[in-house]
């Protein structure tokens, strides 16, 4: 399933020049869209080539980079929104996990969040959709409007008129149901697509000062239920799972020599019932049905008063496994919970180019400071992409950092990738030979200039977690 050759982006020379002249020396918008969960199954990253995502291929084209190496700072909800909007590390905040709650860091609050940074700088912020990760608090409300100047409650639903499971298959607890089928309300009258319109008419009207914009999108998180339209892009007898290795997990082992990992009950239970191509394509429609949504909002963009001074930026707020490693969620430190999508279009800058250094979501708030020629914010721990962005080929030796719980750590560089867990136990891989992740090199002589440097670059400090949060929690 893994596609080691990314597929090239084109665009007409005379398209991107028309729109880097039109540029003008005016002060940068910010059009910043999430999508939860989303991993690299997208066109433009090569992740699986039946997946159709005709919108964020065109804007990817359309004059904008493509971070093909990104990583999240956690590959879980929580803590890699945190480390975004923060600009702060798990290690530093020492949110972790989604039982947390991010306002009672006092690390976290003593900053201001991205939206907050713009508004103190002169910008109008708005968002609707997941942004902040959700959680309640008797002094702050749910889901960030606390940190926009405008936050709008989102509507629509993804209701199957049934609460019976429509995959048939027992329910997992803890955590989202991973259930999937067809949702009774049109795609019109869903949640993400809603939000895509309330952007769309924000775009079509005007502002008085620059604005930050931030939308989120719910899908492909689970449950996978989206309109019956998506789930008929892909027939289910043509739809292939990706690959996998039964022994796969064997060769990671803690200090005593013990497996450190075994298949999850998810993978297990898709195994036992023959659904491995059910929950693929599923997902592959919950992935065609946010594209849709990128399209609303893209056209909307082109067709506005803002088209070249707005900085687009799409990602994912952590990967998502789908079979790889023998399981499915998130909450690990391989690739393919750590990669995330990274599409950033800067007019009159980008130009539509694969670009594979390793970054991380953490440096998108110095990024976009930058970029918008705002003060340094000199808390962020993430690193400015700006020179990046303008140079793709340039020298970054910089490994990228993901943390999933206390004290267990992945750094990605260009050709490796290594982990570290709080038991001691480590593992290397290639991937200019092993993209799955296959084989653990930990063990291997020839390795250990490339461990022993990995390992210098762990951190050494790393905050006590926040106590979980009484009314927050999961693992969502």
């Amino acid at each position: 399933m893994k596609n080691l050759i990314f597929p090239l982006l084109t665009a007409s020379v005379a398209v991107y020049a028309s729109t880097a002249t039109a540029a003008k020396k005016q002060q940068m918008n910010v059009l910043l869209i999430v999508s939860d969960d989303l991993n690299d199954w997208v066109g433009c990253l090569g992740g699986n080539p039946q997946i159709k995502t005709p919108n964020i291929d065109g804007f990817a084209a359309s004059g904008a980079m493509v971070m093909s190496n990104a990583q999240c700072a956690a590959s879980v909800s929580n803590p890699s929104r945190t480390a975004m909007l923060t600009g702060l590390r798990p290690g530093t905040t020492g949110i972790y996990g989604n039982e947390q709650n991010m306002t009672d860091s006092p690390r976290a609050v003593s900053v201001q969040t991205m939206p907050q940074y713009f508004s103190a700088n002169g910008y109008y912020s708005l968002s609707r959709g997941k942004i902040f990760h959700k959680h309640i608090s008797e002094s702050m409300n749910e889901q960030g409007q606390w940190a926009f100047d405008e936050w709008t409650e989102g509507s629509g639903s993804f209701s199957t008129g049934t609460s019976q499971m429509l995959n048939g298959l027992p329910k997992r607890s803890g955590g989202s149901t991973f259930d999937w089928g067809a949702c009774k309300p049109s795609k019109e009258n869903t949640p993400d697509y809603t939000a895509a319109v309330w952007a769309a008419e924000k775009l079509a009207g005007g502002f008085d000062k620059p604005f930050f914009m931030a939308l989120g999108f719910t899908r492909p998180h689970l449950p996978l239920h989206v309109p019956q339209e998506f789930f008929d892009l892909y027939p289910l007898e043509k739809v292939v799972v990706p690959r996998w290795r039964d022994d796969d997990l064997d060769d990671i082992v803690d200090r005593d020599g013990k497996k450190m990992f075994k298949p999850s009950g998810d993978f297990l239970l898709f195994k036992e019932y023959g659904v491995f191509k059910d929950a693929t394509r599923a997902y592959m429609a919950c992935v065609s049905y946010v594209d849709q949504c990128m399209g609303v909002v893209m056209d909307a963009l082109n067709r506005s008063k803002y088209r070249d001074n707005t900085i687009v930026i799409f990602i994912g707020d952590n990967g998502f496994h789908m079979g790889e490693k023998l399981r499915y969620r998130k909450a690990t430190l391989w690739e393919e919970a750590a990669r995330v999508p990274m599409i950033i279009k800067v007019p009159g800058v980008t130009k539509p180019i694969v670009c594979a250094r390793p970054v991380n979501l953490i440096d998108i708030y110095p990024t976009l400071v930058e970029l918008c020629g705002l003060p340094a914010a000199s808390h962020v721990e993430g690193r400015s992409m700006a020179s990046l962005l303008r140079s793709p080929q340039m020298k970054w030796d910089h490994p990228s950092l993901t943390t999933m719980g206390y004290k267990n750590h992945s750094l990605r560089d260009e050709r490796y990738r290594y982990n570290v867990y709080a038991n001691g136990a480590e593992e290397l891989y290639d991937h200019n030979v092993d993209p799955m992740e296959w084989n653990n090199l930990i063990s291997d002589p020839k390795y250990k200039t490339v461990a022993d440097k990995m390992r210098s670059l762990i951190p050494v400090e790393n905050a006590e977690p926040v106590k979980p949060y009484k009314k927050g929690g999961g693992n969502d």
